[in-house]
């Protein structure tokens, strides 16, 4: 059974290692801030783009989890497409299953593998594509004192949906490293590149990123901000830099 009440079990320590492992058996909801500029042809564009995230697991037996990650995306943005002028509203939506060992192998490798889906939910054509979506995903990390070290990687083929919108077959790679200090701040350094292969193109930011574990009463929340850097991107995509602030709750199950 799932529940919503707020953690109080296990230690801030562990609390701190598991929101490093996108596979972990804890609920948690986080919100990503993320603030790009100089988009569009003429780099004169620029996007708020907030992430909810929430993670649901879902114990299957003593050996087995399943992990939910949806990721909702809520968008403004103003002179991305030329003439277009601003949208605001939902984006994509982006639902991932990972089938998981309840324990690490003996080797202390942590992975979960299973479908990912793009769902067309976009409020407005210029915010997302009117595809349907579907391809494989996987994730495998390993942590070893302070440092977390990993990767989450799926591809997301186009199924049907409108004819008029181009056709999707794009990777999407995040390699991701950790430290956790024993105030439990979190040093995060990850990029999240797509490659396009219908487009032939990368897209890829480098984040660096700093959180920090706090009790707001009975509440547990990690609460952070960092940096981000364009080193490719396509046509519309962001340039140079931007910023990226994040706020997480956890739940107990």
């Amino acid at each position: 059974m799932l529940s919503a009440t707020p953690v109080l079990a296990d230690t801030e320590d562990d609390l701190a290692r598991q929101l490093a492992n996108p596979v972990a058996a804890l609920i948690s909801v986080p919100f990503q801030l993320n603030y790009d500029s100089d988009m569009g042809p003429a780099n004169d564009g620029r996007r708020y783009l907030l992430n909810v995230q929430p993670v649901i697991p879902i114990s299957l037996n003593a050996e087995w989890n399943l992990i939910s990650r949806t990721i909702v995306p809520l968008i403004d943005q103003q002179d991305v497409f030329p003439g277009e002028g601003s949208q605001s509203g939902v984006g994509n939506i982006v639902q991932s299953l990972f089938l998981s060992p309840a324990l690490p192998t003996a080797s202390g490798v942590v992975w979960g593998a299973g479908p990912v889906f793009l769902l067309p939910t976009a409020s407005n054509s210029l915010l997302g594509t009117e595809k349907w979506g579907m391809g494989p995903t996987g994730v495998a990390l390993r942590q070893q004192g302070a440092w977390t070290v990993g990767a989450l990687a799926n591809h997301i083929w186009s199924l049907g949906g409108n004819d008029a919108d181009p056709d999707i077959s794009a990777t999407f790679i995040q390699p991701f490293i950790t430290y956790i200090t024993p105030t439990r701040t979190t040093f995060a350094l990850n990029t999240e590149s797509t490659y396009d292969w219908k487009a032939k193109q990368w897209a890829v930011p480098i984040n660096f990123n700093v959180a920090q574990l706090l009790r707001v009463g009975d509440q547990l929340l990690q609460v952070g901000g960092g940096v981000r850097f364009w080193a490719a991107g396509g046509n519309t995509a962001p340039e140079g830099w931007g910023f990226r602030l994040t706020a997480t709750l956890l739940f107990t199950r």
